[in-house]
């Protein structure tokens, strides 16, 4: 006898636009339910999707744990449990790293780094207890990348795929998984559109700055990312769910998405080798 699939529940943040809006459109697609999370429920775009298995709420990753807890426990009550979390929610600010200073590092952080912690923390005694889950960290391959400008974002990304490798170890023997999901090079938002954080601009920064800005806009007018981000997600849920082309396969603690972060993530590997091979007859002897 046939048996009957059971839909999964899926709770994903930052679904407004870009790769989270993309998610939320492909797990829809598979019959799957949705609760779907942003910030300004007038911001939430999709409207010809099967709304019978959405649940929009609003959230705002930077607000306390205690609110945080109660969207989430609103959330598992729809269909009674959460079987996949993605943390998509995030921001791309910029500012020179003296001229933003601490003050623009902890707005950073708050969303791209503790908001992900806060919301896990709140799925988690509900996976814990059904000793079942998976929590997907959506990372960037700029966490390998010594961008100007955006030294908070790149760092609080950094930040996060660290954490995620040791709470994957942490909650293992719940019965819960954990991916890291690193993506790049995908045409979503103009990243040049993210707030700018500088508190104190300072002249002796001008002419980098300015180039900075420049530099930047011709690299984005150049390229504007050429990876598609509905594909990006398809094959995310592909992963998850052990489905199309990822079928018969194990999802990876870390999923590189896309030619431009596989691109990055060999530089980044290349050089840190070249820098050890270098320096290893007189940096490794020292016991």
């Amino acid at each position: 006898m046939e048996e009957t699939y059971q839909p999964e529940v899926w709770f994903i943040t930052g679904t407004s636009s870009g790769l989270g809006e993309c998610l939320v459109r492909s797990v829809l697609s598979r019959g799957d339910c949705v609760i779907a999370t942003v910030r300004q429920l007038e911001k939430f775009k999709l409207k010809d999707v099967d709304h019978t298995r959405l649940h929009v709420l609003e959230l705002d990753v930077t607000d306390t744990e205690e609110n945080i807890a109660r969207v989430v426990s609103e959330g598992t009550a729809k269909w009674g449990r959460i079987d996949i979390l993605v943390n998509n929610a995030g921001i791309i600010p910029k500012a020179l790293t003296e001229e933003g200073g601490s003050k623009a590092g902890m707005e950073t952080f708050q969303t791209n780094f503790f908001g992900q912690v806060n919301v896990t923390n709140a799925v988690l005694p509900y996976m814990r207890e059904r000793r079942s889950g998976t929590i997907v960290n959506i990372g960037s391959r700029s966490a390998w990348i010594d961008i100007p400008a955006y030294a908070w974002y790149t760092s609080s990304k950094a930040a996060l795929h660290a954490y995620t490798t040791t709470l994957a170890n942490e909650v293992a023997g719940f019965g819960i998984r954990v991916v890291l999901a690193i993506p790049g090079g995908f045409k979503t938002a103009n990243v040049l559109d993210g707030p700018d954080l500088t508190n104190k601009a300072l002249p002796e920064y001008d002419e980098l700055r300015s180039r900075v800005r420049v530099s930047t806009q011709q690299a984005w007018d150049q390229w504007k990312g050429s990876g598609d981000p509905a594909k990006a997600m398809e094959f995310l849920v592909d992963v998850l769910k052990g489905e199309g082309r990822a079928k018969g396969r194990k999802a990876p603690l870390w999923l590189v998405l896309g030619q431009g972060t596989y691109d990055r993530g060999r530089a980044y590997c290349k050089s840190l080798t070249e820098t050890m091979d270098a320096w290893e007859d007189v940096a490794k002897d020292l016991d």
